[in-house]
């Protein structure tokens, strides 16, 4: 079971780690889309949009339906979800580290003639 989540995070943040796939996903993020209107924006072919595609269903990211000739995708949020989650414990790891350098700089102020 743990292994499984893992590698699905890990699946998610490569997917996510490339800016043509990024905007894919931001694009999905407002409504489900073909292939060709998810490549239109991008200096890609259909083929090239199409591996994209494949990389983010591997990570659960996205649901292609064909439909005929058409291919319609739409985006699955949920491993979003889980890596938003992971991201936040570093979040508040930053968070404590960056108040404690405050205080510090605080203190070192207020004692320094």
């Amino acid at each position: 079971m743990f292994n499984r989540v893992v590698e699905q995070l890990d699946a998610v943040f490569h997917a996510m780690a490339d800016p043509t796939r990024r905007a894919m996903v931001r694009t999905l993020a407002e409504g489900e889309r073909t292939v060709g209107e998810l490549a239109a924006p991008h200096p890609i072919s259909l083929a090239a949009a199409s591996k994209h595609l494949k990389v983010l269903e591997r990570a659960g990211l996205v649901r292609r339906t064909v439909l005929g000739r058409r291919h319609v995708c739409r985006l699955e949020a949920q491993p979003l979800a889980a890596a938003s989650r992971h991201l936040r414990f570093y979040e508040q790891f930053w968070t404590e580290r960056i108040d404690a350098l405050e205080a510090f700089v605080t203190r070192a102020d207020e004692e320094s003639p």
